[in-house]
């Protein structure tokens, strides 16, 4: 945006044409001219078409292994580098960045709608619910030690 700026400053404010910005800039002719036409409204940014890639036909299957393992327990979930080794056994080609790439989007994206919270309430009923819980305590019972687990229940 600075240089978007400093060219049309340059334009209006200086007077200069557009092969002399062009020149002192380093853009070309028709950037210069574009920006020089264009509305200030953002930003421009690059737009690349969507393309099909090697790894396009393995979307779902992909998005169906990451949806159960976001489900699993952590140590049990499949690492990228594993889901790219059955992948590979299923007749992907492509590279393992590229799977990684759409790994990182899926769980910024889809992948954060699949963990799911849950809801206590604070206050039940009398009967209705009641606290359990286990600890491990140290007592001296007849001169030795002893480590004990215990169960705690609070109604």
């Amino acid at each position: 945006m600075e240089m978007i700026g400093k060219v049309r400053r340059m334009h209006r404010r200086d007077k200069k044409s557009v092969r002399e910005i062009a020149r002192m800039t380093g853009l070309s002719r028709n950037t210069v001219a574009k920006w020089l036409e264009a509305p200030v409204t953002d930003r421009p940014q690059y737009r690349r078409a969507a393309m099909a890639t090697k790894l396009t036909p393995f979307h779902d299957a992909i998005e169906r292994a990451l949806a159960a393992d976001a489900r699993r327990p952590k140590r049990e979930r499949r690492t990228a580098r594993a889901l790219h080794e059955e992948l590979k056994t299923a007749g992907y080609e492509g590279g393992y960045s590229r799977l990684n790439d759409f790994i990182r989007a899926w769980r910024e994206g889809a992948g954060q709608a699949v963990h799911t919270t849950a809801f206590v309430p604070l206050a039940f009923e009398l009967g209705e619910a009641f606290q359990f819980d286990w600890s491990e305590e140290g007592l001296v019972i007849g001169g030795v030690y002893r480590r004990l687990q215990l169960a705690h229940r609070r109604t």
